[in-house]
């Protein structure tokens, strides 16, 4: 399958099906079939808690496989439009490495109430609907030999790219010191909730949950993350390779944390949700110009795409957490901030995804 796939997005198979490509043929025979986009039939839905759900799903041969921490844009078709997200593996890699009809992965997603996809996957989504996917994309993995001493934190539904490492440590039967910190409102809210309980009981890595609005009975931590419970977990942060996911408060105080102690170099984040924008009245000056519109505003300091929306215009966007490149447009001319690493651009004429940018004074983009 591999020859054929390869001969079908052959130079010469491209310029005979251009500006098709030979995906859009071949999705008439049968819609899993595809030499080069990633589609998976769905063959469960489980329910985690009251508001979120794994998503188990069997590929097409163009999957490449993941690596655990790896993030998937996700499509599905509802009332004739394709819509995108982008979720978190949450499977192990150990599982997906199988071949043929018992390859399976999974993407486990909290519903959240203006989530016009992650309501239909919650509610709605029936084992055998196609989805479409890209490749599996993200830096937020673990390195091909992992360090004897690894924490894992995280938040809320952050859990979801952590949980895909911890599960393929247990499958790969890693022999080093793991600890897994998790934090959830309660343990209703959380996810995998008995498999955590599973691999508390059944492996030699140290779970701890911390429910911080319903503490349980005798719960060795409590609150949100501090110093003191990296103390508490007789954790060095100096030598321990630490992964943290979830919200921005979370990150924020763990990175604030590692950097007192000196230890930011081991750490590595993924935010599960973009950072609230900190308005800075230095950037909310001058106007914000939707040139291919002739619409102009004045510059409110929030992200491009927040001020495009209250502007009545409709731009497409996919994840809105600067992943997917949905919302990517062109930027004739200005300076923006990223909202994550506080980066400053102002070269003209550069393609940027507005849901993550802010606008610096006057700027002009193609919208």
């Amino acid at each position: 399958m591999g020859v054929i796939r390869k001969a079908l997005t052959s130079r010469p198979v491209t310029t005979l099906t251009s500006p098709n490509t030979i995906d859009d043929y071949l999705e008439h025979i049968h819609p899993m079939l595809a030499a080069a986009n990633v589609r998976a039939r769905v063959v469960a839905v489980h329910r985690e808690t009251g508001e979120a759900s794994t998503v188990v799903m069997r590929p097409n041969g163009a999957w490449k496989g993941f690596v655990p921490g790896q993030h998937v844009q996700f499509g599905v078709e509802v009332e004739g439009k394709r819509r995108i997200r982008v979720f978190s593996v949450s499977s192990s890699r150990a599982a997906g490495r199988r071949k043929g009809r018992g390859r399976t992965f999974s993407v486990s997603v909290k519903a959240h109430p203006d989530g016009y996809v992650s309501q239909f996957l919650h509610q709605e989504l029936q084992p055998g609907t196609i989805v479409y996917l890209s490749q599996a994309e993200g830096e937020f993995v673990l390195p091909r030999e992992v360090p004897a001493n690894l924490l894992l934190v995280s938040g809320g539904s952050g859990v979801t790219p952590v949980m895909s490492m911890l599960r393929t440590l247990r499958d790969t039967g890693h022999r080093g010191q793991v600890t897994f910190l998790h934090y959830a409102r309660s343990r209703d809210d959380e996810m995998f909730t008995g498999e955590l309980d599973e691999i508390a009981a059944t492996t030699d890595f140290r779970v701890v949950r911390v429910y911080t609005r319903q503490p349980a009975p005798g719960a060795e931590l409590a609150g949100r993350f501090q110093v003191d419970h990296l103390k508490h977990l007789g954790v060095d942060a100096s030598d321990t390779l630490t992964y943290v996911c979830g919200p921005a408060g979370l990150i924020a105080t763990v990175r604030d944390t590692y950097d007192e102690l000196g230890a930011g170099d081991q750490l590595r984040l993924e935010y599960f949700k973009v950072p609230t924008v900190d308005l800075d009245a230095a950037d909310a000056t001058g106007t914000l110009s939707f040139e291919d519109t002739a619409i102009a505003a004045p510059n409110t300091g929030a992200t491009i795409l927040e001020q495009a929306e209250l502007a009545g215009l409709k731009p497409d966007f996919g994840c809105r957490m600067g992943v997917c490149n949905t919302c990517a447009i062109k930027k004739n001319s200005g300076a923006v901030r990223h909202v994550v690493s506080g980066e400053v651009n102002a070269n003209t004429d550069e393609t940027i995804k507005i849901c993550v940018q802010v606008p610096i004074g006057d700027v002009a983009v193609a919208l």
